[in-house]
Order: C-alpha cells, then sequence, then structure tokens
C-alpha cells in the first residue's frame, strides 16, 4: 500500500487454513517462503525417488514400531474426515479400490515421515489397530455398496474381508535418505492434498522430527502468545508456530548476520538448531518470547504485530508475520527497564509507529519479499530505532 493511502482491513488477503478459512495471519505477497524454486545448485543423481507397494499390514507393522511417524499434532484435515468420510475410505479397500498415493521422505533411522496420506494412514490405524495410535475403534457406516458391513468393526468382519483389508497394497512415493533437502522440500511443495498445497510450516513440521515441534507447539500455546495476538490465529494451518519459530530464528541469528535470500532455508536451519540446544537456551528463549509478547500486548495492546492505517483508523488489520519478528525479537533484546519505558510511553510510542506507517520502504519491508535480506535488516533497524526514539 502507498505510504499515503488508506487501506480497510477487510481488503488485506490473508493466509488460508485447510477449509478455506482467514488464519488470522496476512498474506505475504512475492516472498520465497515455501515456494517452488531451487535457490542453490545440486547433484541430480543425489536425487533418488523410488516407489514401494506395501501392504497394508506391512504398513501397520511399521507404525506399530514407530518407523512411520503419523504426527498426531498434524491436524491439517480437522473437520474434514467424518466417520462416513472414514467409512468410505475403508470400503474402498474392501472393494479393491486403489487410494490415491502416499508420499513419504526416509529418515536417517529408515523411518518414513508422511507429508501426504496421513489421514488415509490413520483411519486404516483407527479401523484395523486403533490401541496403536490410541483412539477409539472406527465401526463403519453409511457404506455405499457393503450393506452386509454395516456397523461393523474390524473384528466383525468376515475372515476373507479381514484378511482382504490385511493384504490390500499402498503406492507409496518415498523420497530416500540423501535426496538433497531443498529438492526434497520442493517437491512436497508441489504436492496438493485435499486441493489446497501443504504450507511451509508444515512441510518443516512433517520433515524436521525432533524436540522443536513441541517447543513451537508450546509457545504458540502460551497464555502469552494468545493475548498478545488476542487469540485471531487459527492455528489448523501451524501459522502461529510459524511466528514463533521466527522469533527464535532470529534470536539465534541477530538480524544484522542474517545473510540468506531463502528463508525457508533459514527457518528449517532454525529448526534444526532448535533441536540442538540444550535445555537452559530452550528455557532462555521461552523466557525471551513470554516477555517480549507480555510487553508488545501492554503496549500495543489489540493492535500488536498488526499494520496501522497513518490515521489511526479503519479498524483491526491481521497479524502481519514480518512485524511479528521485528517487534518481539527488538522487544526481547531490551533491558526491563527500557521496556517499562515503552509501557509507560505507549501513547508517544504510538504516534511515531503511525508516523513510520507512512515509510513506503518499511511498508514493503514488511509486505513484499519479506525473505529479503535488505528488506529484512530494514525492517529491525527501524523498529529498532522506533524503541530507541521513545526510550532515550
Amino acid at each position: 500500500m502507498a505510504a499515503d493511502a488508506l487501506l480497510s482491513p477487510d481488503a488485506v488477503a490473508q493466509e488460508l487454513d485447510s477449509l478455506g478459512r482467514a488464519t488470522g495471519v496476512e498474506a505475504e505477497t512475492d516472498d520465497h517462503t515455501g515456494d517452488e524454486e531451487i535457490r542453490e545448485p545440486f547433484d541430480p543423481e543425489k536425487i533418488d525417488v523410488v516407489t514401494r507397494t506395501p501392504t497394508v499390514d506391512l504398513l501397520l507393522s511399521r507404525i506399530r514400531t514407530q518407523r512411520i511417524d503419523l504426527q498426531p499434532d498434524f491436524q491439517r484435515h480437522a473437520g474434514i474426515w467424518t466417520a462416513r468420510a472414514k467409512s468410505r475410505l475403508i470400503e474402498s479397500l474392501l472393494l479393491r479400490i486403489p487410494l490415491p498415493t502416499l508420499y513419504a521422505a526416509e529418515a536417517q533411522d529408515e523411518s518414513w515421515a508422511i507429508v501426504d496420506g496421513i489421514q488415509r494412514l490413520t483411519t486404516i490405524t483407527e479401523f484395523v489397530e486403533p490401541a496403536v495410535i490410541g483412539t477409539q475403534p472406527l465401526r463403519l457406516i453409511d457404506l455405499e455398496y457393503l450393506d452386509k458391513c454395516e456397523g461393523m468393526l474390524f473384528g466383525d468382519l468376515p475372515g476373507r474381508l479381514q484378511t482382504r483389508l490385511r493384504e490390500a497394497e499402498l503406492v507409496v512415493h518415498l523420497i530416500r535418505l540423501g535426496t538433497p533437502e531443498a529438492v526434497k522440500f520442493n517437491i512436497f511443495a508441489r504436492i496438493n492434498t485435499g486441493g489446497l498445497p501443504l504450507s511451509a510450516q508444515e512441510l518443516r513440521h512433517a520433515l524436521i522430527p525432533g524436540e522443536a515441534r513441541q517447543y513451537l507447539k508450546v509457545w504458540a500455546k502460551s497464555p502469552e502468545f494468545l493475548q498478545a495476538t488476542a487469540g485471531s490465529i487459527r492455528s489448523d494451518r501451524m501459522a502461529d508456530r510459524e511466528m514463533v519459530l521466527r522469533f527464535a530464528a532470529f534470536r539465534l541469528t541477530a538480524p544484522g548476520a542474517y545473510a540468506n535470500q531463502d528463508f525457508d532455508h533459514f527457518l528449517r536451519d532454525a529448526m534444526k538448531r532448535l533441536n540442538q540446544l540444550p535445555p537452559a537456551q530452550v528455557q532462555r528463549l521461552e523466557r525471551e518470547l513470554k516477555s517480549a509478547m507480555a510487553t508488545a500486548s501492554e503496549v500495543f495492546g489489540t493492535h500488536a504485530f498488526r499494520k496501522r492505517n497513518p490515521d489511526g483508523k479503519g479498524g483491526r488489520f491481521p497479524i502481519n508475520k514480518a512485524l511479528f519478528e521485528a517487534v518481539s525479537v527488538n522487544l526481547a533484546v531490551l533491558p526491563e527497564p527500557q521496556r517499562q519505558l515503552l509501557v509507560q510511553r505507549r501513547r508517544r510510542l504510538e504516534k511515531m509507529f503511525l508516523e513510520l506507517m507512512k515509510d513506503a520502504s518499511f511498508q514493503i519491508a514488511i509486505s513484499q519479499g519479506t525473505g529479503d535480506v535488505a528488506k529484512v535488516k530494514r525492517r529491525f533497524q527501524r523498529v529498532r530505532a522506533l524503541f530507541a526514539g521513545v526510550v532515550e
């Protein structure tokens, strides 16, 4: 938006969840986070994608021994898979109707991370061996052809149908270990699941196992984060976890040292570094995040991390991820006395922030191509200068 233009919050494009609903987070334009470009040279000989046709029994064995990671908190299709839909999937297998292809990536320990097909495998497990994933057994309902199986659990099926289900083969495209990471993410970014591509954070969550998954989940559910963001971010596409990951990334790598044009690669590295941090450093990051969230809430109220029209009018905008980074990290590094001064002088800060929103170059730095090195440094520098102008 132009520096002197007024914009309605309703006109700002937002990221969408798997049901097409606004997530409460502003969509970035012309950004390369999660796109389909490969930015670094790679050796084509290292690309190793194979097709497997394991039986349901073999897949269940892998799930039972934790060689398949179903990621139970990966709720991308929450609300879509009804008992009827699950029953129809089981019916398809019993009728020998092929299911869509599954996509997986091989990990260091030869386990598989399922990126596309999690709900299908979960449904099969829920029906055949629900105890493996700690769910209630699936009872078949509203079947289209197999009327005699209506209301049955797996154990109620005739023996021949139980065998047919266990011996049914599924097609799995497996990206083998050794395939360059950038290529692996690129391949999965192109996959459509239910008509909507996986978000960048969903991909990171699926393909980078470790404690970082849990850290991000817990931090995004903290009272401080929820209050600072006014509880306005839908979590089912992990937009909230990406935001706290961005905070952690710029606390682990100072904004001034950021030099990676591939912002998605930068965030992937941050997740890996989180996995390797000693507990004391993880706890420090959590304290810093919560402290920054508490201050942002006190200073900016319900407008924290959101654009404003220069006249202060126009309603509340969606959360802006680039603003979240710049504001939260700059607050985290401020000494406590200076944070308290920001709270005391919040009226002055608001006026100065509205002036900053007139700066076209700052607007671009938080709206377009936000992973660009120059834009990253620009927005962090401007917000740092903003706070300094208030506390000095």
